[in-house]
């Protein structure tokens, strides 16, 4: 169960909660922010870097001292990685107890707290290690997009384009794409009831490839658009960029090679560049390409010596391609 534009985000929280003992896993600039009381807490420190073994153990270690059972409860406030982080918590603590998510961030909101992937990081590479698990509920509350700042908001913005360019493989009604370039300006203004439909929209669209493939064993690759090479510029820069400036490097990267295959037309490619300079996108500079192949082939769905690209093959559409 989803629920948006929440007015009272910790009632909701122990409303959803009721009859459990939760441990609040929060991101340590929201807990700043709002403070959030409850009995057992862990601030989690922010930033991509968190997201690995040591971290993921005092997660644990804070399940045990508040002694949850398997009855109870792991609740993710925050972006991302608090997401990521106390949802694969979740998943192994005693092989498995519920998780809630309260995404905080854009990019949560309409990416990472929707379809039960969770994960660490190793320094092999990013999302190498973690599990299926999906959230008793997502509660999503847009009152904290207003305390967002610029950049984070942005990096949101980037997967939200990003289900623009995929939503033809999911038979979704009308035209994303179009519609974020008219309303382009209410975007970066942060428009309320714009955003709110946004969300909806892009929920919609990730719940829709998740129900047919729920362990990415075909469909739910297209969600891969522009993560391959995005991943690789954050492994390559130690996560200085983004993951949504990342992810945009990842899907022009991709247009560029489309269109050097000859699968879109040098029209779409443009249309599809013009649209994300809409939305201001930092320019991330070229990187060393032997390190970059060598971190895509690194890459969780790489195989045999093989990177999978997912690449644009028309309007709003994409498919997996192995290259070597």
């Amino acid at each position: 169960m989803i629920k948006i534009g929440l007015d009272n985000i910790w009632c909701e929280i122990a409303e959803h909660t009721r009859g459990q003992k939760p441990l609040v896993v929060v991101s340590q600039k929201v807990d700043k922010l709002y403070q959030p009381r409850f009995e057992h807490k862990f601030v989690l420190k922010d930033g991509e870097k968190e997201k690995n073994f040591k971290t993921l153990e005092k997660v644990l270690d804070a399940a045990s001292a508040a002694k949850l059972s398997r009855k109870d409860v792991i609740v993710a406030i925050g972006g991302g990685v608090a997401g990521d982080i106390a949802g694969f918590a979740a998943a192994t603590y005693m092989r498995g107890i519920d998780v809630v998510q309260v995404p905080t961030t854009l990019l949560a909101m309409v990416d990472s707290s929707v379809g039960g992937k969770t994960a660490i990081n190793t320094r092999f590479g990013k999302n190498l290690v973690g599990a299926f698990h999906q959230p008793k509920t997502v509660l999503i509350d847009l009152n904290f997009l207003r305390t967002l700042d610029e950049r984070q908001y942005k990096t949101g913005l980037a997967e939200v384009v990003k289900y623009a360019f995929i939503e033809k493989n999911i038979d979704a009604e009308g035209d994303f794409m179009g519609f974020l370039w008219e309303n382009a300006d209410k975007i970066n203004a942060r428009d309320e009831e714009i955003l709110k439909r946004i969300i909806k929209i892009c929920i919609s669209l990730k719940s829709a490839v998740v129900e047919q493939d729920e362990k990415e064993s075909g469909l739910r690759r297209i969600l891969n658009f522009g993560h391959t090479y995005g991943h690789a510029v954050e492994k390559q820069t130690n996560y200085k960029y983004t993951h949504g400036e990342a992810v945009v490097a990842g899907m022009r990267y991709a247009f560029s090679l489309a269109l050097e295959k000859n699968l879109v037309s040098a029209s779409y490619a443009q249309y599809a560049n013009d649209l994300m300079d809409k939305f201001n996108f930092p320019t991330i500079p070229a990187l060393p390409q032997d390190k970059m192949q060598h971190h895509m082939q690194g890459d969780k769905k790489a195989a045999g010596g093989a990177v999978t690209f997912i690449l644009p093959t028309a309007y709003a559409q994409v498919d997996a391609f192995e290259m070597k």
